[in-house]
C-alpha cells in the first residue's frame, strides 16, 4: 500500500485560510492541490469545536460528546480536540484539513496529538495549515505556503525550510518613558503563601508559594487545567478565590479593604481576546493614548504630551506612518504590537501577558517576543508571560511551573 501524500501549508497573517478551506471542502479545484478533488474532506479546527459547542448550548444537541454526555464547554482544549478527531475519523474521510491543530494545547498534549496524527498520516491524507514551522508534522511530503489567495509550492523540503526560517529581529530606539510614573513602595509586588484553591470540591491549587518582585521577568507554564488562569484571576482581582488566602498585592493583604480600581491601575494586562473589544473606528494614536485612560477607545481630547508619547511608541513599532489609520484595518501581528504599547504606555509595575502569541505566524510572534524582551530589559515593570508554547527567543529570568496532582497543582520555581 502506497503512503498517501501529506501536505504542509504555512499560513501567514495575510493568508485567506477560510477561502482555501471552503474550496477544498466543496470539492473545488485548488492549484497545487488538484489531487484532492473530488475526494471527501473534513475539517479539524477550533472553529469546528466552537460550532459544535454552539449547537450544544443553543439546541442541547450533543454530537461530539454523545457517548460521554459531558458538555463540550467543560472539557479542556485537549479533550475537545480528541473528541472532534474521533468523530471525524468515524466518518471515514479521504483527507483531513488540520488548521493549527496544536494551538492552546500544553506540551504533553501536543506530543500525544502529534503522534496520533503521524499515525493517521500513514493511511490517510492530511492537509495541515499551520502558522508556526515547529508544528509541521514529520510525515509531511509536500510543502506549500499560502500568501493571500496564492498557494506556492516548494520543490523540496530543504528549500521550504531555508526560505521560511524566521530571522531574529530587533527594535531600534529606547522604550518611551511614562508621563506620570506609578510608584509602589514595596519591592515585592505579589506574594502567594500556601495558597490552595478548589472548585466544586475539586482541588486545583495546592499550597502554592510564589513571589514576584519589581523588574523580574517570569514565564508561567503548566498543562491545561493546572490552575494558571486561577492564579492570574486572583492577582488581577477578577476572582473571589483570593479572599481568605495569604495573598499580598503591592504590599496590601487581599481582603484588607484594597480598591480593585487601584489594583488594576498597577497592572497592565494583555490577552489576544482584548482585540475583540476594539471594533470601532479607533486610530492607532488614540489606541495607544487610551491606555493612559484605561478606556475602550478615547473619549477625551488628548494633550500634546499624550500625542508625543503615542508618537514615540508608534515610532518604536515602525507604525508612526499609520498613526491616523484605523486599528481594525491592521494585520493581526500589528494589532498585537499596538495593544502591547497600550498596556505598557503607563509602565505598570506588573505586566501580565496571557497567551500573547497564540495564533500568530512565526514572523509576527518573533517580533512580539522581541518587544517583550526589550521591555523586560529597559523598564522596571515585572513581567509574567503565560504560554503553552515555548517561544525559543523568549528570555525570561525565572519560570514558575505548575505540576498537576490529584490533590491540586504544586508550583516549582526555576531560575534560568
Amino acid at each position: 500500500m502506497n503512503t498517501p501524500k501529506n501536505y504542509a501549508i504555512l499560513i501567514q497573517n495575510n493568508s485567506n485560510t477560510n477561502i482555501l478551506v471552503k474550496s477544498l471542502l466543496k470539492h473545488q479545484s485548488v492549484s497545487n492541490l488538484e489531487g484532492l478533488q473530488p475526494k471527501k474532506g473534513l475539517l479539524f479546527s477550533r472553529s469546528e469545536i466552537n460550532r459544535f459547542m454552539d449547537e450544544e448550548e443553543r439546541h442541547d444537541i450533543k454530537i461530539l460528546t454523545r457517548d460521554t454526555n459531558q458538555p463540550l464547554k467543560t472539557m479542556s482544549s485537549g479533550e475537545q480536540k480528541k473528541a472532534l478527531l474521533h468523530y471525524l475519523l468515524q466518518q471515514d474521510p479521504d483527507f483531513l484539513i488540520l488548521v493549527n491543530p496544536f494551538d492552546n494545547l500544553d506540551v504533553a498534549t501536543q506530543a500525544k496529538l502529534k503522534d496520533q496524527l503521524n499515525e493517521i498520516a500513514s493511511s490517510r491524507t492530511l492537509v495541515q495549515l499551520v502558522s508556526r514551522l515547529e508544528d509541521i508534522l514529520p510525515s509531511s511530503t509536500d510543502f506549500l505556503k499560502l500568501d493571500g489567495n496564492s498557494l506556492h509550492k516548494y520543490v523540496s523540503k530543504e528549500d521550504f525550510w531555508k526560505v521560511n526560517k524566521t530571522k531574529q529581529v530587533q527594535f531600534e530606539g529606547a522604550i518611551p518613558l511614562p508621563l506620570n510614573p506609578i510608584h509602589v513602595s514595596e519591592k515585592t509586588l505579589v506574594q502567594l503563601k500556601n495558597v490552595s484553591v478548589s472548585f466544586d470540591g475539586r482541588q486545583v491549587l495546592n499550597q502554592i508559594d510564589w513571589k514576584i518582585e519589581s523588574g523580574e521577568f517570569w514565564q508561567l507554564i503548566g498543562p491545561n487545567g493546572s490552575g494558571k488562569s486561577t492564579i492570574l484571576s486572583m492577582i488581577t482581582g477578577d476572582s473571589h478565590k483570593g479572599y481568605g488566602q495569604d495573598l499580598t498585592l503591592f504590599g496590601q493583604k487581599k481582603g484588607s479593604g484594597e480598591s480593585v480600581w487601584d489594583l488594576k491601575q498597577k497592572i497592565g494586562y494583555y490577552t489576544p481576546a482584548i482585540t475583540n473589544k476594539f471594533r470601532g473606528y479607533h486610530t492607532l494614536e488614540h489606541m495607544v493614548i487610551s491606555g493612559l485612560h484605561d478606556s475602550i477607545g478615547l473619549y477625551v481630547q488628548p494633550t500634546d504630551a499624550e500625542k508625543q508619547l503615542a508618537k514615540q511608541w508608534l515610532t518604536l513599532l515602525n507604525l508612526n506612518h499609520k498613526k491616523d489609520d484605523y486599528f481594525k484595518d491592521l494585520s493581526v501581528g500589528d494589532k498585537r504590537l499596538v495593544l502591547m504599547a497600550r498596556a505598557m504606555v503607563k509602565h505598570p509595575p506588573l505586566l501580565i501577558l496571557d497567551e500573547p502569541t497564540a495564533g500568530l505566524d512565526d514572523s509576527s510572534a518573533s517580533l512580539f517576543v522581541a518587544l517583550v524582551n526589550k521591555i523586560a530589559k529597559e523598564s522596571d515593570s515585572a513581567i509574567v508571560f503565560v504560554s503553552h508554547r515555548k517561544e525559543s527567543q523568549l528570555e525570561p529570568e525565572r519560570i514558575f511551573e505548575l505540576h498537576p496532582d490529584p490533590n491540586g497543582s504544586k508550583g516549582i520555581e526555576l531560575v534560568l
